[in-house]
């Protein structure tokens, strides 16, 4: 049995509207070995209360009255989860044995429309971060005590929601972010596309098989919203067009329940990929890797940016990665590059911005970056990157404080137009 391959959704097609009173849950079971089996398939509420069943390894179960998943902050009762137990018993040489496996299991709808991004046929609006699996001693490996420190200070600030930049995570942080109701962009290990060779026929095959075996392993999430097929590629070239059409219709083909995206720091008028996308997420570093210290272009940049690229798609935009180095307690005033205060008065003007458009067709804004994280030498970092608003040890920057600000506001206003409480804060502390 392929314990991954429950499927759970709403309606079949994300592009179809909220069914309110009733969710859907298709299954299906692979076996192995012997033939002689029998599959008994339940889904249980939270009080252990059966809701609906059916039998064989393929179907659909009905939940006449759904409870549904909902995002951390946008709903009283986020990230409920039901369970999916399968219940197999064969026949052996020793009799009948029986086995079972429970899979958590999340109703919920994604759809997106011309300028919004919906969950539940609510408009939902991505105010979280970019991450990266790094941290103090044991770098790129697991720490569970780690992981819970980082959920405590995604709740902290407020953030619903992070990228996996620029590969899968663990699938231990995709269960959490299940039960934490944290929204999830998947994004393959698509980086450093730049070549003209890295769009051959051969990374294009290996690229579809990456996208199989994400798609595979995280389908079952509800957490995840959205696949992201690749980060920053050269998407001006020529044959990115066709390599990138490629995957994401077959991604969609994978999964036709998710939208699909990939991130973009490509110009809008010589973006090949773009077309293909669902919703366009782009990375912006205005007043660091360019115009440095000049603070006071980026609001009109910003803006330049959001406009194009909407006067040419008409698709809704993610601001999925902005910011500026910062040396944890270096305070210059006037704001100074690496200072603290030029990464909150950076953070500041991009916010401005953000707070116009958001209100027409922006529907998100991702820092970069979570954390401070190590990098290969050279002469551009000092002992890693350093964007992070929270240090490397996990201890908060200056702007970490402005962004919490900043998230709870968004979070009462989003709770406030859903119908919800104004008054969220408390869950803060």
């Amino acid at each position: 049995m392929d314990r991954r391959s429950a499927h759970k959704s709403g309606p079949e097609d994300w592009q179809r509207p909220l069914l309110r009173h009733r969710g859907l849950v298709n299954y299906q079971i692979i076996t192995q070995g012997s033939e002689h089996y029998k599959l008994q398939v339940q889904l249980l509420d939270v009080e252990g209360h059966i809701v609906a069943q059916g039998t064989g390894g393929q179907g659909q179960l009905q939940v006449p009255t759904a409870r549904l998943w909902w995002p951390y902050l946008m709903h009283e009762d986020p990230a409920y989860l039901y369970s999916l137990e399968v219940r197999m018993t064969a026949q052996t040489a020793m009799g009948p044995t029986a086995d079972f496996y429970t899979l958590p299991v999340g109703i919920r709808t994604v759809a997106v429309t011309e300028s919004q991004f919906l969950i539940n046929g609510k408009s939902f609006y991505f105010h979280g971060v970019n991450k990266h699996e790094d941290s103090d001693i044991r770098g790129k490996g697991f720490d569970w005590a780690l992981l819970m420190k980082d959920f405590n200070l995604l709740r902290w600030v407020g953030a619903n929601s992070f990228r996996t930049s620029h590969y899968p995570y663990a699938e231990e942080v995709m269960q959490l972010c299940d039960r934490y109701g944290i929204v999830v962009i998947d994004e393959c290990p698509g980086v450093g596309i730049v070549l003209v060779e890295s769009y051959s026929n051969q990374s294009l095959q290996h690229h579809l098989q990456v996208m199989e075996e994400m798609v595979r392993r995280d389908k079952n999430h509800p957490a995840v919203v959205m696949w992201s097929v690749a980060n920053e590629p050269t998407s001006s070239l020529h044959p990115a067009g066709y390599y990138f059409k490629t995957v994401i219709t077959h991604t969609k083909a994978l999964d036709p329940s998710r939208p699909v995206t990939f991130v973009t720091n490509a110009n809008y008028q010589t973006d090949l990929g773009v077309p293909y996308v669902d919703v366009i997420c782009v990375n912006s570093y205005y007043s660091w890797y360019h115009d440095y210290g000049h603070l006071e272009v980026i609001e009109l940049q910003l803006r330049t940016q959001f406009e194009n690229w909407h006067r040419a798609y008409r698709k809704p935009i993610i601001q999925s990665e902005y910011g500026a180095e910062t040396i944890a307690g270096l305070h210059e005033d006037p704001p100074l590059m690496f200072s603290e205060e030029y990464q909150k008065s950076l953070l500041a003007r991009y916010h401005s911005v953000l707070d116009e458009k958001r209100k027409e067709y922006v529907v998100g804004e991702l820092i970069w970056n979570f954390a401070d994280f190590m990098t290969n030498q050279m002469p551009q970092r000092v002992l890693g990157n350093k964007k992070g608003i929270f240090t490397r040890q996990r201890q908060p920057k200056s702007a970490a404080f402005l962004l919490r600000e900043r998230y709870w506001r968004l979070a009462n206003e989003t709770r406030a137009g859903a119908g919800g409480e104004v008054e969220v804060c408390r869950a803060a502390h």
